[in-house]
């Protein structure tokens, strides 16, 4: 029986259309998902969009549109992205669906209102719209929000509140106990942190300032708020509040998340989930934000990267090999066009694009276009440098360090080039024991790469596979006769 994978990114705000952070948040869990089906398990994969808060009405305001249109506009965009950037998602969940995502809600809420959980208090605190979330003062830098450079309003209100603080040594241990593992191990210690300060959290707004939301059960005075409603679409997906499908998927196995939204996932979510009874997350990957030529992507500065954009120039392979080998997994990263070019003409081109085709032309005039595949023509020593690669791909992945997978098998791409080029399978006087070896071998690293860079650049390796006659299941590839496809060059080069 096939183990089970159950993966998310958060779900994104649709205050605006996406740009190049969220591809890079689809994209690791998009690797993750696609691997994990590669090994043989049973994976559902969740993204969507978060769609309910005071700063969608703003923005919709601004728009000209009712926060129906604009959020049927906005997560429609998203959406695109993920066809555009070739996403493996099983379902998108929204949080304005009533039938797929609100039953959830009322489910929790009603599980932690039961529990003794919520209770009815006067509030007054400082309010950041930016984060919909109230902050204290020691979270602010100079009297504004660090992360949105605003000044959060003064709000006195009468909400529901959650009893965090009742849950803080229960976490504190589950962490301490690796019962939730966060990747990279830097930010767990973050998290214990940030626990010593926790208190307990509003848990509604009064209808009256938040009319577009989920309203709270039995009190229509109140509207839930926009963390705790969205928070929830992790179980709401599956079934939660609808049927028991949930059962066969939760827990989940990773939540992948970016760094400004830790609090909320690594210490407000599990809360909830204890006060419910439900079982805990396995592990919370974290990654950082994609800074442009070093600046913060900013609509006043004017460099905020739309991913459409860059795949309607480049293609989607690129794009997806660049943002997960540049940008590492869990800190911040950079972008810049002549990074991305650099990274396309040496590694995609050089690299892997030449000695695929340089490999298929001398099956092609040395072999008559077929190779016999026999496991004693390939190279002991190449033999070891697939095997050490495939070790160290598969940690990578497990520890949330995907730019180091891709590191691992360009290694190993540019060990072949290495071989050919010293054995000279070419040349007019080459016997043809050294043409069988070196091109046996050069073929197991290629077949053995492509198995490898499936998740990573799904077509690209797809191409491979096609070129050579062949598919991914590495069980049918000895023994068998390759037979060489004719394509187009995988990565014609970038001129400048």
């Amino acid at each position: 029986m096939p183990n089970k994978f159950y993966i998310t990114t958060a779900i994104d705000y649709v205050n605006s259309k996406p740009h190049i952070g969220h591809a890079l948040e689809k994209l690791q869990a998009d690797v993750l998902a696609r691997y994990h089906r590669l090994i043989g398990d049973e994976v559902f994969f969740l993204t969507g969009t978060d769609e309910h808060g005071a700063k969608i009405v703003k923005a919709a305001d601004k728009a000209g549109k009712t926060p129906r249109e604009f959020t049927d506009e906005i997560s429609a965009s998203f959406v695109e992205l993920t066809k555009k950037l070739n996403i493996s998602n099983d379902d998108f969940i929204r949080t304005t669906d009533q039938e797929k995502h609100w039953p959830g809600v009322y489910k929790i809420w009603n599980a932690i209102k039961e529990n003794e959980d919520l209770y009815k208090d006067t509030y007054e605190g400082l309010y950041c719209v930016g984060h919909e979330a109230f902050m204290k003062k020691s979270d602010l830098k100079d009297g504004e929000c660090p992360d949105h450079k605003t000044k959060p309003e003064k709000i006195k209100e009468e909400n529901y509140f959650f009893k965090l603080s009742k849950y803080k040594k229960d976490l504190e241990k589950a962490y301490r106990d690796g019962v939730v593992k966060i990747f990279p191990e830097t930010r767990k210690n973050e998290v214990l942190s940030m626990l010593k300060d926790s208190e307990d959290i509003s848990f509604s707004r009064p209808s009256k300032d938040l009319k577009w939301g989920i309203p709270v059960p039995n009190d229509k005075d109140h509207t839930i708020y926009v963390w705790s409603d969205a928070l929830t679409n992790y179980l709401s997906a599956i079934g939660y509040g609808r049927n028991d499908d949930w059962l066969k998927w939760w827990p989940a196995n990773t939540h992948v998340i970016g760094k400004d939204i830790l609090r909320f996932h690594a210490i407000i979510w599990p809360a909830m989930l204890m006060s419910a009874g439900i079982d805990l997350p396995k592990s919370i990957a974290v990654h950082g934000f994609i800074t442009v030529e070093g600046e913060k992507m900013s609509k006043t500065i004017g460099n905020v990267i739309s991913p459409i954009d860059l795949i309607g120039k480049h293609g989607v392979d690129p794009i997806r090999y660049f943002l997960l080998r540049e940008i590492p997994s869990t800190q911040d990263g950079d972008f810049s066009q002549s990074k991305l070019e650099e990274r396309y003409n040496g590694d995609l081109a050089n690299n892997l694009g030449n000695l695929v085709s340089r490999t298929a032309k001398l099956i092609e005039t040395r072999l008559s276009g077929e190779l016999d595949f026999k496991d004693h023509f390939v190279d002991i020593d190449a033999h070891k440098k697939v095997q050490e690669t495939s070790q160290k791909y598969a940690v990578a992945l497990n520890d949330f360090r995907l730019h180091d997978a891709l590191s691992a098998v360009w290694k190993l791409l540019s060990y072949a080039n290495s071989y050919i080029d010293t054995r000279k399978p070419w040349d007019k006087d080459a016997d043809a024991q050294n043409i069988m070896t070196t091109l046996t071998t050069v073929l197991g690293i290629i077949l053995n790469s492509a198995w490898f860079l499936k998740p990573f650049i799904p077509d690209t390796a797809d191409k491979i596979f096609k070129m050579f006659g062949t598919t991914e299941d590495h069980t049918k590839w000895v023994g068998n006769k390759f037979e060489i496809n004719k394509l187009e060059p995988l990565f014609p080069r970038i001129k400048s």
